[in-house]
């Protein structure tokens, strides 16, 4: 098979998929448990049945093609990624990664090889969190990681928990737990991603070997103050939420730089009620995004951040709540996978870099209990969750031949 070949189709499939978002012509929004998900998840099927696989879509959402081995009983090598996106986001995201295992399918179909062990191509439900403030739904569902308080816990920011959620997709929440997979079964986890960063198109480089995925903290601050009025209030008998939370927001990005070893934190969302420009704020919410490749340096900053909060709630007599919303430590990949794809990548005369990935993925909380690997392709000019997001269908089509090298390595194992 050539690359031309296998270009051909990932380029007509993502073509496909770009219809499928609430804000056309601005990026794409394909949000967890919506209409433009339903779309994306029967064309996700119908592209596995046709390249010969038997397809189900999970409790959790996540649609699922298997091709038979000889002996399913073995643990299989399963490969995917997540077909949601965040609000305005890219085309490639998450999308990219289910069409690479589709077509790694295809073409482990078409060689007519035995393989010993079943391939699994899956397309996650809700790995970006963006709707409900999460992240790592279908994966952490497969995992066994998700019950229907988790689901009842969670809302978006229109009050719709992800139990109603489900329901209205046709999906029903008491069965979540359906999705887990037995402990054993799933061998090995394999994931193609853009780099959704600058280092592989800057050094002009086509595939990239992620040795490392950084952990992630998440959690929704909301501080508690008084709305009072904005002219007739005196500084010092005011209780205002915005000015206590403020003092804190702007420590934050500091004490990730402190780290000087690629630790980063961002508070991406901000919120004050009532929100008028002439009243003192008596609430402010805010999130925060800590990540880094050392776990201690993620725990430290959220201690100083809740130290931080009890001090300037406590000097303006106010209150807060620091709500979790994900932990995930740091995981180090497939030292043996990387190996076999480093050899590939030689073999096709491709140009390759071991680099970490910054940006969660499925293959983060999966690769907590299984052997994982994720191969990069280049994000033009490292842009990404946005729409000018691109990658090169020729780059894609690379990554599925290396990977499906690896696969039917790892297939034919007793």
């Amino acid at each position: 098979m050539q690359v031309e070949e296998i270009l051909g189709r990932v380029a007509r499939d993502l073509e496909h998929l770009k219809q499928f978002t609430a804000t056309p012509g601005e990026g794409c929004t394909r949000l967890p448990f919506t209409k433009e998900a339903r779309q994306a998840v029967d064309f996700l099927g119908g592209l596995m049945r046709e390249a010969g696989m038997e397809v189900v879509e999970d409790a959790a959402g996540n649609i699922i093609g298997t091709l038979k081995g000889t002996n399913p009983e073995l643990p299989c090598v399963m490969m995917g990624s997540h077909y949601d996106s965040v609000i305005n986001g890219g085309d490639y995201d998450g999308i990219a990664g289910v069409i690479c295992a589709i077509e790694v399918a295809r073409l482990l179909k078409e060689t007519g090889a035995p393989m010993k062990r079943n391939f699994v191509a899956v397309g996650f439900c809700d790995e970006e969190g963006m709707r409900f403030g999460t992240g790592y739904f279908g994966s952490g569902a497969m995992l066994g990681n998700r019950d229907p308080d988790y689901c009842r816990k969670f809302k978006d920011t229109d009050g719709i928990s992800i139990y109603d959620a489900m329901k209205e997709y046709g999906l029903d929440p008491e069965k979540i737990q359906d999705a887990a997979w037995k402990k054993g079964s799933i061998g090995h986890f394999l994931e193609a991603h853009i780099e959704q960063g600058p280092v592989l198109d800057a050094e002009n480089i086509e595939i990239g070997l992620v040795d490392c995925i950084v952990g992630i903290q998440r959690y929704m601050v909301t501080v508690h103050g008084r709305s009072d009025h904005a002219g007739t209030t005196p500084m010092d008998m005011r209780m205002d939420a915005t000015d206590a939370a403020s003092k804190v927001i702007s420590k934050i990005a500091d004490w990730a730089r402190e780290k000087a070893d690629g630790t980063v934190a961002t508070v991406g969302y901000v919120k004050t009620t009532p929100g008028g420009m002439n009243i003192v704020a008596e609430k402010v919410e805010f999130t925060v995004d800590i990540r880094s490749k050392n776990n201690d340096n993620i725990n430290d900053i959220a201690h100083r951040i809740r130290a931080a909060l009890d001090r300037e709630t406590a000097a303006m007599g106010g209150s807060y709540e620091m709500d979790t919303k994900l932990v995930i430590t740091p995981v180090n990949l497939s030292e043996e996978m990387l190996k076999i794809m480093e050899e590939s990548c030689k073999a096709h005369a491709y140009s390759y870099k071991y680099l970490p990935s910054g940006a969660g993925h499925d293959s983060l909380e999966i690769g907590q209990v299984i052997p994982t690997v994720m191969v990069f392709v280049p994000s033009k000019d490292g842009r990404s969750h946005c729409p000018v997001e691109f990658t090169k269908y020729s780059d894609l089509a690379k990554a599925a031949l290396i990977m499906t090298e690896l696969a039917q390595n790892l297939l034919n194992r007793d």
